[in-house]
């Protein structure tokens, strides 16, 4: 079957597309990436590129940015062929790129980061002068304000990313890559993102975006390219194009773009939490007095915006975080100071970061799939590992949870962000546990894998298992939820059933609104 170019006018100049790939091909071993991929992107516009995990969009653009070389094909800049060897070579080419992880140095502050490798001689000082005067031009003409003497690693997620984005457009980027950009950013840093995205646009600037949430798609881009198992399958100018339609390319076959699940049926009690407080390491309060219960055959779902008890509670549950206060029963029984033998009582906790808390990106998978069950007797013999006994049981895990692709002993850094997602889901959820802590399950994740996780959960559900869930997507916590907790200032500021639950009554509380002016929203 052919699969679709994008029509193209080869010539230098202003009627060229910005960037063109024309039939790139890519292999690393046995896995072939990219097939014969071409893609033309006008300039001046923001265009997408969606697809399954694994589907080859970030590898396709890490060959634009050289990142990778191209076994076959070729790039054309503004109608030019170009042949790009490594990154420099794209600098050069004004192309730019802000990776899904952030690449900057922490202790350095935000004029040093924009600078780093483009210091302007030897005199350090007069480079950080410059920087700082186009910084500042830049911030007035993108709307990108950030502090130039703040330290990198001080700075929150969204801010962090406007470095990114001003390193780009100090070396003088003409189009722009951002890989995955808004998966750990609140929804006003979001919508905030996107009107730099604009105004980068009105400006003359490309944007190429490559985001796994459609809706982002539907409400940014000018045009769209969908991908599937390393093909270019379909172009879509945006407009002409809906959400079930991209879902159904992506994924080729329809996708339920919804949660199905039965009325709830709570039974016992198997998660309490008692005027529960955790304090950070210098001592400021982060839990301030919480109370709650997960019942089995219930999910419990708690929103809120970033950085307001949420994350600090849930790494407190799973025994990450000491306790400052308040207790916590399992099935019934306290929970001891030092809370030892959480998995083995039968609790698992699939963490909000899975790169810093769920995973070691050197290991193999099949190390990564273990992480915390490694002294289950199925993984030993004669006191020692036994490795074919734990490379049968990830190659079980991978089939079940579609890890692709599915090899045991590939390095965890090298599978996709949604493809290390299902690897932590398989390992804790296949441990068949009472009480499931889940964190932002689906952050970086495809639509078809978005599905398949919400039918697990929903399944453990009804096989009478608890479920905590934290989520920064609404639509995740309303559609899975059967009851919804929003934390505010590290407290619990009000409780709605998901039946009753809206963006708007959420949104009260999420922003420190009182419970009753938020339960009249809900009405």
């Amino acid at each position: 079957m052919p699969f679709p170019e994008e029509p193209r006018n080869t010539a230098e100049g202003a009627g060229a597309p910005a960037v063109e790939l024309r039939r790139i091909d890519k292999r690393f071993g046995a896995v072939h990436a990219n097939r014969d991929v071409s893609l033309a992107v006008a300039p001046g516009t923001i265009h997408g590129i969606v697809g399954e995990n694994g589907a080859g969009k970030t590898t396709l653009m890490n060959v634009l940015y050289g990142f990778y070389r191209a076994d076959r094909g070729e790039i054309r800049v503004a109608g030019r062929a170009v042949a790009i060897g490594g990154s420099q070579d794209a600098i050069a080419a004004g192309i730019g790129m802000v990776h899904q992880h952030f690449m900057l140095v922490d202790t350095f502050t935000v004029a040093e980061n924009v600078i780093l490798g483009v210091e302007g001689g030897a005199l350090l000082a007069s480079g950080t002068e410059r920087a700082r005067r186009e910084l500042a031009r830049l911030a007035r003409e993108y709307a990108l304000e950030v502090p130039p003497d703040a330290l990198a690693g001080d700075l929150p997620v969204g801010l962090q990313q406007r470095v990114e984005i001003l390193k780009a457009l100090y070396r003088g980027a003409g189009v722009l890559i951002l890989d995955e950009p808004t998966g750990a950013l609140t929804p006003p840093e979001a919508g905030h993102l996107f009107r730099i995205l604009r105004r980068l646009g009105a400006q003359g600037k490309t944007v190429i975006l490559i985001t796994h949430k459609l809706r982002e798609i539907m409400a940014v881009t000018d045009r769209v390219s969908v991908m599937r198992q390393g093909r270019m399958v379909a172009h879509r100018d945006t407009a002409g194009t809906t959400i079930p339609e991209l879902a159904e390319l992506m994924v080729g076959r329809r996708v339920l773009l919804r949660v199905e699940k039965g009325p709830a049926r709570p039974g016992r009690e198997l998660l309490a939490v008692e005027r529960l407080s955790v304090h950070d390491p210098r001592g400021a309060p982060r839990v301030r007095d919480v109370s709650f219960t997960v019942r089995a055959g219930e999910i419990v779902g708690i929103a809120g915006v970033a950085g307001n008890g949420q994350s600090e509670l849930l790494e407190a549950l799973a025994g990450l975080r000491p306790v400052s206060g308040g207790r916590i029963l399992l099935a019934g029984e306290p929970v001891g100071s030092g809370r030892p033998g959480l998995r083995r009582r039968g609790l698992a906790h699939v963490p909000e970061d899975r790169r810093r808390m769920g995973l070691v990106m050197p290991f193999e998978a099949r190390e990564s799939a273990i992480l915390g069950y490694h002294d289950d007797s199925r993984y030993r013999r004669a006191g020692l590992l036994d490795w074919a006994a734990v490379s049968r049981d990830t190659a079980g895990k991978m089939s079940a949870f579609d890890v692709r692709p599915a090899e045991p002993r590939r390095i965890t850094a090298a599978f996709s962000g949604g493809n290390q997602q299902k690897l932590v889901l398989a390992r804790e959820i296949e441990r068949d546990p009472l009480v499931l802590l889940v964190g932002q399950p689906t952050r970086g994740v495809d639509v078809g894998a978005i599905e398949f996780i919400h039918r697990r959960l929903v399944a453990m559900r009804a096989a009478g298992k608890a479920i905590l869930l934290v989520s920064a997507e609404l639509d995740e916590i309303m559609g899975l939820s059967d009851r919804i907790l929003v934390m505010y200032g590290g407290s619990i500021a009000g409780e709605l059933p998901a039946g009753r639950a809206t963006e708007q009554a959420l949104g009260l509380l999420m922003a420190g609104a009182g419970t009753r002016r938020a339960a009249r929203g809900a009405r």
